[in-house]
Parts: structure tokens; sequence; C-alpha cells
């Protein structure tokens, strides 16, 4: 027996759990998901994610399924039923199920599917020795800040990384690192400032990229958002990138060049703390 797993109403294992074949999910990538990483059995930065689901259900005309109240009902019993004490909770909602037609269908209900993974996020070996990182021309649509489940573009560029021996892709448009292949992507200059790139519609309003820049300014780092080049990340003291299932994770080769020493360096290192010392403090560990 495997997960159980929600879907439309339904707590299912995941042997069982099926969506229609005419799901504009399926169809069309109609749809938007969320993923929450859990601790102590508890989500971290959970509202932040589920205002977020809001908006980009609000930027494609999509109604919520369920309320928020619902919603994290819903999470906490997928959560309990799966005994799940570190990961990640994954929902997603598309507009429903309708005959295959590219316009909006009238009338039909929107669908969500929620499930569990088990992961180690606290004492990730990775974020121990840092991770290299290759770059990938950034193919994806233009509104890439709106968490849509139309991935092949990611996934095709996480497939090259791994086929270059690399554990991840960063993303670049006219000359610029736009952001991860799922993460947001951050440089440390020399002089100790962290770069970023700003909000705009090239990137995803990252929500652990917002506490841990929220977490900077308060340890008084110096923070700058703005492009960088991949030529200038191999010439920093160190780069990382930010996101719920990897919370600060050290880049420590791109592209084949070493960054600093080739190891995890003390901002980021410093970051992963904060930010891990300010997540157990939601969940009152």
């Amino acid at each position: 027996m495997g997960r159980i797993v929600y879907v439309n109403g339904e707590y299912l294992p995941e042997e069982e759990a099926k969506i229609s074949v005419f799901d504009r999910g399926f169809l069309f990538a109609d749809g938007i998901y969320e993923v929450s990483s859990v601790i102590e059995g508890k989500p971290i930065d959970n509202a932040a994610h589920i205002a977020r689901m809001h908006r980009s259900l609000g930027e494609l005309r999509m109604e919520a399924p369920v309320s928020d109240d619902e919603l994290l009902a819903i999470q906490a019993e997928v959560i309990q039923r799966n005994d799940l004490k570190e990961g990640l909770v994954y929902w997603q909602v598309t507009r429903g199920a309708a005959d295959r037609d590219f316009n909006f269908p009238e009338g039909a209900t929107p669908s969500l599917v929620m499930f569990t993974q088990t992961k180690t996020l606290l004492d990730s070996s990775a974020a121990k020795t840092g991770i290299s990182v290759i770059s990938q021309p950034d193919i994806r649509w233009l509104r890439r800040d709106i968490k849509t489940v139309q991935l092949l573009a990611a996934a095709l560029a996480k497939q090259a990384a791994k086929d270059a021996g690399a554990g991840d892709a960063w993303l670049v448009e006219d000359g610029f690192v736009t952001e991860g292949s799922s993460n947001n992507a951050y440089i440390v200059t020399k002089q100790g400032t962290i770069v970023t790139r700003q909000l705009s519609n090239d990137i995803l309003p990252g929500i652990t990229r917002a506490s841990v820049l929220r977490l900077a300014r308060e340890a008084q780092m110096r923070v700058e958002e703005r492009p960088f080049t991949i030529e200038e990340a191999q010439d920093a003291a160190e780069a990382f990138y930010t996101s719920a299932s990897s919370f600060v994770m050290p880049v420590v080769r791109i592209d084949g060049v070493e960054i600093g020493d080739g190891a995890p360096g003390p901002v980021a290192t410093r970051l992963r703390e904060i930010y891990i010392e300010a997540a157990r403090a939601q969940v009152g560990g």
C-alpha cells in the first residue's frame, strides 16, 4: 500500500487515485500548483503559499475549489494519514474536466489533488557539499510569475543537467540568469553583497526567496535585486539557490567553473542556518 492522496473530496490509496482524461490540467496544462515544506509534521510558510495560489488562480481567471480553511484541513489530514514528519505537501488546482476545447468551459468544477512526499530537508547531504549547475537557455513562456503546471521546459533543463553530471540548471535569457529550473538563483559578490534578480513576470516570486531575503536584511546582510550573468556568477565569492524543497542550497560550480574555494560559503551557510531556525520557530520546535 502506497501513500494516501486526496482527489476531489476523497482520500484514496495512490494506486486507486484517478483524474478524468478530459481534465484541462492533463490536456492543456491549464492549472497551477503549490508546494509547502513540512517539518515536524507541520507546513512551513504555508500562509504565503496559499496567498500565492490565489494570485496564480486570479491571473488565470480560475476559481479555488475549496475555501482556505478546507484546504488547511485537507493538508492536515493528508499529512496525518501519511505520517509525514519531514518532506513536502503538494497540491494542484486545474480548471476541471470538460470536452476538449481551447476556450474556457462554462460550469466546469475545478479539480484539486494533494499528496505528500518524504524528503530530508533539515540534514541535507547536498547542502553540506554544495552542488554544481549548468546554464541552459530559458525557453519558458513569458508569465513565469504564475506557478503553472506547464513544466516541460523545466524538466528538459533538469534532464540536461543530469546528463551533464550536474545537480541543476540555471536558465539564461538575453545574457542574464532568470532563475533556476525550479528555484531562485543568487550570487554573493566578493564585497559580500547578495545579488538576485528582481521580481517581474520573468521569474516566480519564490516564497522561500521572500523569507530568505527578509532574514538576510534582518541579519544586516547587503542585498541587491538585479540581473547577473553566468560570467559574473563564475567570478563571485559564492552562489546558491532557494526553494521550498531545498531551503538554501549552496552552488559550488557553474558550467564547470569552481565558485570561490569550491565549497559552501559562509553567507549561504549562515542563511541556511537562520532560515532553518525560523522554520523551527514556526512549528514550535
